[in-house]
């Protein structure tokens, strides 16, 4: 079973994609800040991560170059609401596999994932 970190400040967020995720046959690790997540990614080794961009403290930008750092072979592919070029290109530019628009509906959130661990 693929190990999924989804990466996200709002609570209702992440309990969404879990449970799509559960359904979808996925074992789900969950983290609501960008230092929580390099700390899970370290501890679990996730196949996969799931990560905002925009959040408090640490956005998913500077979460997302720390990963690679840890993990060059990282499979992130980014989430957000905004869906400016520019931040799609940083994302991309710092190792982002993909680029996921919110809000996924469930089936188009395992297909994301799916393209993402492929």
């Amino acid at each position: 079973m693929s190990k999924i970190l989804v990466v996200d400040d709002a609570a209702f967020v992440r309990m969404q994609y879990k449970k799509s995720l559960l359904d979808g046959g996925y074992d789900v690790i969950e983290a609501s800040n960008g230092n929580e997540a390099l700390e899970k990614y370290r501890d679990t080794k996730p196949d996969g991560v799931l990560l905002d961009i925009n959040m408090p403290e640490k956005d998913g930008i500077v979460t997302l170059q720390e990963i690679i750092d840890i993990d060059p072979k990282a499979r992130v592919a980014m989430v957000t609401c905004v869906g400016s070029q520019s931040v799609i290109l940083i994302a991309l530019q710092s190792g982002a596999k993909d680029f996921i628009m919110k809000p996924k509906e469930k089936d188009g959130l395992i297909d994301a994932v799916e393209k993402l661990l492929a």
